[in-house]
C-alpha cells in the first residue's frame, strides 16, 4: 500500500467518524461551571449575528450527539466562538468541557434563530436580557456594527448566581471600546447592567424584579420601557423567558419573528 493510499484511507475514516468536523483553536475555562471555546469556521458558513447552530461530538453509539449553541462571535469573525455551561452528567457537556486546541467537534453549518435584527421593527433603544450562558448570542450582537447603527442606546442586562458567572461578559464588554472596528460606535451608547442572585454585588436580584419595581430605570436614569421607542431580545432559562415575555407585554411590546418583525423576540432554543 502506498503512502498516498494510506493517507486517503485515513482521511476517509476520519470523515466517516466525524462529519462536518471543525478544529478547536482555543479553550478558556471561566469557572468550574463555565467555559468558552473557538473553532475554525467553514468557508461556506454565512450567518446573522445572534443565530445558533448545532454542534457536538460523536456519542458512544457512534452517532452524532448534537445540541443548539448560539454563535458568540459576530458574523464578520474568521472563527466561531461558543460559550457553554459544564454539566457533570450532561450527555454532551460532560465531554465537551474537556476539549483541547487541535481537537475536532461536529458543526452543522445551518444557522437559524430569532435573536436577529431583522426580527425587530426599527426603534431607538434596544435591551438584551440574558441569564447565564444566554449571554452568548448577545456577545455576537454586541460586536456587530449594525447594533450601533440601528439604535441610539444599547442596554445589556446579565443575571447570574455569582460574580464568576458574569466574568465572560464583563471582560468582553470592557474591551469593546478598544475594538478597532466598533470602538467609536460603542462609546456613549452601551449600558451594562449585571446582577447577581446569590453573591453580593453592586446590583443584586432578578432582573424581572428590578424591572417591576423600577430599580433598573432609576439606576440607569432612563424612562421605563415603551413600545414606541424600545426593542428587546431575551435569552435565558424557560422560566426566565416566560417571565420576561409577560413583563415586556405588560409594557405594550409584542413578540416578533423573522417573518413578522415586532418589538421583542425570544430565543426558544436556549434552555440552559
Amino acid at each position: 500500500m502506498t503512502e498516498l493510499t494510506e493517507l486517503n484511507q485515513a482521511t476517509a475514516t476520519k470523515i466517516a467518524t466525524l462529519p462536518d468536523a471543525q478544529t478547536v483553536t482555543e479553550v478558556r475555562h471561566w469557572s468550574d461551571r463555565l467555559f468558552s471555546f473557538r473553532v475554525t469556521r467553514p468557508r461556506s458558513l454565512r450567518f446573522r449575528s445572534g443565530e445558533f447552530v448545532m454542534i457536538g461530538l460523536l456519542g458512544d453509539n457512534g452517532k452524532p450527539l448534537l445540541r443548539a449553541y448560539s454563535i458568540a462571535s459576530p458574523s464578520w469573525d474568521e472563527e466561531l466562538e461558543f460559550y457553554s455551561i459544564k454539566v457533570p452528567d450532561g450527555p454532551l457537556t460532560s465531554r465537551l468541557q474537556h476539549i483541547q486546541p487541535g481537537d475536532e467537534i461536529i458543526l452543522r453549518p445551518k444557522p437559524v434563530g430569532t435573536l436577529v435584527h431583522d426580527a425587530l421593527l426599527p426603534g431607538k433603544r434596544i435591551w438584551f436580557f440574558a441569564t447565564g450562558t444566554g449571554f452568548a448570542p448577545f456577545a455576537s450582537l454586541l460586536r456587530d456594527p449594525e447594533t450601533y447603527e440601528n439604535y441610539d442606546e444599547v442596554i445589556i442586562t446579565h443575571t447570574c448566581r455569582t460574580l464568576a458567572g458574569l466574568e465572560y461578559g464583563r471582560q468582553l464588554i470592557e474591551k469593546l471600546e478598544e475594538d478597532p472596528l466598533i470602538g467609536e460606535m460603542v462609546a456613549g451608547k452601551l449600558r451594562y447592567y449585571p446582577t447577581t442572585t446569590r453573591e453580593d454585588s453592586p446590583h443584586m436580584g432578578r432582573i424581572t424584579t428590578l424591572l417591576k419595581d423600577g430599580t433598573v430605570f432609576r439606576d440607569l436614569g432612563i424612562d421605563p420601557i415603551s413600545p414606541e421607542t424600545d426593542r428587546a431580545m431575551v435569552c435565558g432559562s424557560l422560566n426566565f423567558n416566560r417571565d420576561l415575555k409577560e413583563l415586556l407585554e405588560s409594557y405594550g411590546l409584542r413578540e416578533g419573528a423573522n417573518s413578522e418583525p415586532r418589538e421583542y423576540v425570544v430565543e426558544k432554543a436556549f434552555v440552559g
